[in-house]
């Protein structure tokens, strides 16, 4: 029985969710556009889709077929400058995709829906504490953390208004094997492969801007503990530790035995200058607190892409 759905299946955090799901025994259902996300990040064993999520007529397929009974909303426009660039369509993909499955959600019976939300986007940069709890008022910069909270909005509402579960857990900067080093998001990929290609290395500002790096398998925890934890709860997910990109880089410098110095470039429009979540809350409601430490993820994710590039 194929009872969980997974958008965004195929891609970074996705992917190592479906394979936790499928080790646990779960029959999963992915639906991935294949825009951001692979093929061949997918496990044996999940039945998967190629539609997209603002496609409401082959959803609403998936959900008469599948009737799954959890939802776990990845699929997102995720790049923060293209949403600065294509508002609109970000507001298409990750406001109008996401109240598809939501309306979906509450006519096919779904116990529960677990939405991956942004835990720097969404809080802006006039932060009142630093580590940030979930109690600070989100003041987004970016069209992308805006869709982001719209959607938290929608959750309420639709709980209210039908009584459907959810969970939104607001990440940090997650990274970890399987991520993609073609995108602008994910600068541990970035940087690892081209470190390991022995490529120039590009620093976009002044390399000073901060950011809770947290490792994907911590993630996948996470999103495993709100199946039957967490109701009605916003949740940061992250380390409560913040690392600047010139921090970062000397410590991949120092994994993979690269060489060079960075290039500096200008700032990208929509970047935030400091994002450190405050996890207190994960640990009370979620039983949940990381286990991976920075440099323990770094060197795994270096190991991943090295034999990645061997194959």
């Amino acid at each position: 029985m194929n009872n969980i759905l997974v958008t965004g299946g195929a891609g970074f955090i996705g992917s190592n969710l479906v394979e936790k799901l499928i080790e646990m025994g779960e029959g999963v259902v992915v639906v991935d556009n294949l825009s951001t996300g692979k093929v061949e990040n997918l496990s044996h064993g999940a039945l998967f889709y190629e539609h997209d999520i603002t496609d409401v007529e082959m959803l609403k397929r998936i959900f008469l077929l599948h009737k799954p009974r959890y939802v776990f909303h990845l699929a997102a426009q995720a790049s923060v400058s293209k949403s600065v660039r294509e508002p609109d369509f970000d507001a298409k993909v990750n406001i109008i995709g996401t109240l598809n499955l939501l309306k979906l959600s509450v006519e096919y019976g779904v116990e529960k829906f677990i939405f991956s939300s942004t835990g720097g986007a969404i809080y802006g940069d006039e932060v009142f504490r630093v580590p940030t709890p979930e109690t600070e008022f989100p003041k987004p910069i970016s069209p992308y953390g805006i869709a982001k909270f719209s959607v938290e909005n929608y959750l309420r509402f639709f709980n209210h208004e039908f009584g459907l579960r959810y969970t939104i857990l607001r990440y940090g900067n997650v990274y970890g094997p399987k991520q993609d080093p073609y995108g602008e998001a994910g600068v541990v990929a970035i940087f690892t492969e081209r470190m390991l290609r022995n490529e120039e290395v590009k620093i976009f500002g002044d390399g000073e801007y901060v950011r809770d790096y947290v490792f994907v398998e911590d993630v996948v925890e996470a999103n495993i503990a709100a199946m039957d934890r967490a109701d009605g709860e916003i949740v940061n997910i992250g380390t409560s530790r913040g690392t600047t990109v010139n921090e970062l880089f000397r410590m991949l410098k120092e994994i993979t035995g690269y060489k060079k110095d960075p290039v500096y470039a200008p700032p990208r429009p929509g970047d935030l200058r400091k994002s450190i979540l405050d996890i207190s809350k994960a640990e009370k409601v979620l039983g949940w607190t990381p286990k991976i430490n920075l440099e323990e993820g770094l060197k795994r994710t270096v190991e991943w892409f090295k034999k990645k590039l061997e194959e």
